[in-house]
């Protein structure tokens, strides 16, 4: 539709008219000046309505003073430089045991040594689950089976699920959101999917709140700020796996870019060599691959479409009059393939970031041509959590093992239905290692 209509024009969403902008001229107009304020606010849907406890979760929050004071508490208190610093050595604790239990799995090689298929898709999911999970509350979700009893198995198990339904539901369309009259109706059964969904992921949250305040009153632990403290000490949030996504779909364009793939494994043999591990401290030296990051962000943002947001009085964009109550969408998907702006904008190439005229372009919403977290007051207050992650697990692997398809097959790209743009089809390439084996054991 863009290509058709341009890069702003209108749609009527049942009774709710929807402007949807995808060039970066559109952007900046809506997101800067007294626009910002304008569109800073989000329409009342189902979804906040049903998963987002009638509004008051903070992302789906309407605009004004509940949400600026969530919007503090969340930038001051959850997801500062220093809070992450603190809980720096879970992310390199579980990346570690993740990495050590890859290499020493029965999935590297099977009883014949030949190498076997890995699901690194569930890989990924695996680590980012358990270290948002750990920072959430403190616990981690065993991989094994054979770690914990087969109830405690399924009720992982199952939380996950929740936790994969909440994020497709996100992305689905409600018929009450265009014509709110059909609510009772349940079109589709996705309003009942949503108030069940909510009941599973509010009974793990219950329980763990529960754990967390026994605990306080056993051990008498007032200080909230220890280094060791999680975010159940400080505020009850909820966890997303775009950031899985987004290293399914890193990996996946490297295993069909090969001389990519093996440009980012000389540039960690450069800078660290094969006697010890990559660690967080080095991603700074290794432009490629943080480049590999930025290009994954551009071509697979963690959502295609922004987040709706809703006009709270009369404004212009550009040179047309938008009505109070109008919801805007921004095409991330496309915007970010701008032809003018990238050339090749289908291709994956790391390298167009070391050109002059994208190398000071980054993802925190002031370059409006590249918004992968969107910008503005609504912008991803998530940014440097997800990329701390992403860049230390993506080195991690790339550093430590060999990664091929069988018999030479790309990669499937197919993209699939949900709010953070999943891959239809799970990677599963071959690994085998690369360093030392003392190495993984040290891990």
């Amino acid at each position: 539709m863009a290509d058709k209509y341009g890069p702003i024009f209108q749609l009527q969403l049942g009774s709710h008219p929807a402007l949807v902008i995808s060039s970066w001229e559109m952007v900046k107009d809506c997101f800067t000046g007294a626009n910002e304020k304008i569109f800073a606010s989000r329409p009342n849907m189902a979804l906040a309505k049903y998963l987002g406890y009638n509004g008051a979760m903070f992302a789906l929050a309407p605009y004004g003073p509940y949400w600026r004071d969530i919007r503090k508490m969340v930038t001051l208190e959850l997801l500062t430089h220093s809070r992450l610093e603190k809980l720096k050595h879970v992310r390199t604790s579980e990346v570690n045991y993740c990495i050590k239990e890859l290499y020493s799995s029965n999935c590297i090689s099977n009883s014949n040594g030949i190498p076997a298929q890995v699901n690194l898709s569930s890989w990924f999911e695996n680590i980012t689950f358990n270290i948002i999970i750990r920072m959430l509350a403190g616990k981690r979700f065993s991989s094994s089976v054979n770690e914990k009893n087969t109830s405690e198995c399924a009720e992982e198990m199952h939380f996950k699920e929740s936790i994969k339904k909440v994020l497709f539901l996100g992305g689905t369309f409600v018929f009450s959101d265009a014509i709110p009259s059909l609510e009772w109706m349940d079109i589709g059964g996705h309003i009942s999917a949503m108030k069940q969904t909510r009941k599973e992921v509010d009974s793990v949250f219950d329980r763990w709140l529960k754990e967390h305040i026994q605990k306080r009153k056993e051990s008498h632990i007032i200080d909230s700020t220890a280094d060791q403290s999680d975010f159940i000490d400080i505020l009850i949030m909820t966890a997303s796996e775009s950031t899985a996504e987004t290293l399914i779909w890193a990996l996946s364009m490297l295993m069909n870019n090969t001389r990519s793939l093996k440009l980012a494994q000389d540039e960690l043999d450069e800078h660290i060599g094969r006697n010890r591990w990559v660690e967080e401290a080095d991603i700074k030296n290794l432009p490629y691959l943080q480049a590999i990051v930025k290009e994954t962000f551009r071509l697979y943002p963690p959502g295609p479409l922004s987040g709706p947001r809703e006009a709270i009085k009369d404004c212009y964009v550009g040179k047309y009059h938008i009505k109070k109550g109008t919801r805007l969408i921004v095409n991330i998907w496309k915007l970010q393939r701008d032809s003018r702006i990238w050339e090749d904008s289908n291709e994956f190439k790391p390298e167009r970031w070391f050109l002059k005229e994208h190398m000071n372009i980054n993802y925190r919403g002031q370059s409006f041509e590249y918004i992968p977290f969107s910008s503005g007051r609504r912008m991803c207050p998530g940014l440097m959590f997800g990329t701390q992650i992403i860049h230390l697990t993506l080195a991690k692997l790339l550093h430590g093992f060999n990664i091929s398809m069988p018999r030479e097959e790309p990669v499937d790209l197919s993209e699939g239905l949900g709010i953070a743009l999943p891959k239809v089809k799970p990677l599963q390439p071959v690994l085998s290692p690369r360093l030392a084996a003392e190495l993984y054991q040290s891990l």
